[in-house]
């Protein structure tokens, strides 16, 4: 191994995605157990390597050398052989420094909250002050001297202006939490005064903190920037060089439109299958029909779930497929159910790692089908589509107007989504 990252899961990780793209160097992921890593760093086969959770501090004990600004922040995330010696490095501090300047975050002067006790953790603190701000609390569900718990936060501090998630809640594999953890580390809506809200978090691009968080019109970035931004200084570090910083908008400019999904949401019978397949074969991506996805799971038509078990089935089967099948790839054209929106869950998941295009066709336009049960004539179809034209303006990112052609629709979408 030459070059890479270590951590003891990394089925999340974009690194060796983004190091491809900054240098031409390999690039490997090397997952260790806690056993395995005292003998990893002894034997120092490598050449240059970064460091994720959990090891961000268990490497330093097997270091010749720490960077001052590493040392100060108790955790370590890019080790750099020299000769046989060791030397740490925090180049976390440079993203997330990078990462709360893109978002014009004026922390000088503010309470903020950090939220997690790892080694990020400590990075966001050194962040906030030398930003200058004005109080800084660490959140634990843990009580100790240093930190305050979740409980405090609602109850004495509701003022913060601020909110810096460090913690994995949220994280790939389990967005949606499990019986041990929550989905979100946090309720954003018991803070009435915060003006911005930072993830480190990447996969997926917006947690369900960081969408949360836009619903109530704060502004919020998830992690994917602070990781461009940390592994081109890592770089530099590797390869004792220096290279022009633009280099990190490029690269995030091309890795969100690499890995963001084109969402289509609309009445039945709008387009959004045509479009979408066309759409996915001009761009080289893969298409998903969501109707599709659930005539598999069923293995019946969908008219047929609706006759046999009912709409409140199919609303639930429908939510299974987007949460287990769907909502969790990245880089695809997905055209969603007319019905979809109905229900929150499915919004926030398909919104994690997508932008969703409201395909509004007049419903002069829109032919009633037999193989749609709740839009199979004319009135029915009127009916749809009065309920929910809010809640198509409501969960869209964009909403285009599809009066032109199939090429015109297709046009408008691209041209916001490469913007």
């Amino acid at each position: 191994m030459e070059y890479g990252l270590i951590g003891e899961h990394l089925g999340h990780s974009f690194s060796a995605i983004i190091h491809g793209k900054i240098a031409p160097y390999r690039y490997e992921l090397k997952e260790l157990t806690p056993d395995a890593l005292p003998s990893f760093m002894q034997k120092k086969d490598f050449k240059a390597i970064n460091v994720t959770i959990p090891y961000k501090q268990t490497v330093i004990p097997y270091l010749d050398v720490i960077d001052e600004n590493a040392r100060a922040i108790g955790a370590v995330n890019t080790v750099v052989n020299r000769g046989g010696k060791l030397y740490g490095y925090n180049t976390d501090y440079y993203g997330m420094r990078a990462l709360t300047e893109k978002i014009g975050v004026p922390l000088a002067g503010k309470k903020v909250l950090i939220l997690g006790t790892g080694g990020t953790s400590h990075t966001a603190k050194a962040v906030a002050s030398a930003f200058g701000a004005g109080e800084i609390l660490t959140v634990s569900r843990r009580v100790s001297e240093n930190c305050i718990t979740y409980e405090d936060a609602y109850r004495l501090h509701s003022d913060a202006e601020y909110i810096i998630n460090t913690t994995p809640l949220g994280m790939y594999p389990n967005e949606d939490g499990n019986e041990k953890q929550n989905a979100s580390p946090i309720d954003v809506s018991r803070f009435p005064y915060l003006k911005g809200v930072l993830d480190a978090i990447f996969n997926p691009l917006r947690t369900n903190l960081i969408c949360s968080s836009l619903s109530h019109g704060i502004p919020a970035e998830g992690g994917l920037y602070m990781l461009i931004a940390q592994a081109v200084i890592a770089s530099e570090k590797f390869l004792d060089t220096e290279y022009d910083k633009s280099i990190i908008d490029k690269i995030y400019n091309e890795l969100r439109s690499e890995k963001e999904n084109i969402v289509l949401i609309g009445m039945p019978g709008c387009g959004k299958s045509t479009v979408g397949k066309k759409l996915a074969n001009e761009l080289g991506r893969t298409f998903i029909d969501c109707d599709e996805e659930i005539v598999k799971a069923a293995q019946m038509p969908i008219s047929n779930i609706f006759e046999l078990y009912g709409q409140d089935y199919f609303r639930q089967l429908e939510a299974d497929v987007i949460q287990k099948h769907v909502a969790s790839q990245t880089g695809v054209v997905i055209a969603t159910g007319g019905g979809v929106i109905l229900r929150d869950e499915n919004v926030l998941r398909l919104r994690r790692n997508g932008r969703l295009y409201f395909l509004d066709r007049s419903i002069e336009n829109i032919k009633p089908t037999p193989d749609r049960p709740l839009s199979m004539d004319r009135d029915a179809l009127k009916k749809r589509y009065d309920e929910r034209y809010p809640r198509y303006c409501m969960c869209a990112d964009r909403h285009i107007v599809t009066k032109e052609s199939i090429e015109d629709t297709i046009t408008q979408i691209k041209e916001d989504f490469f913007s």
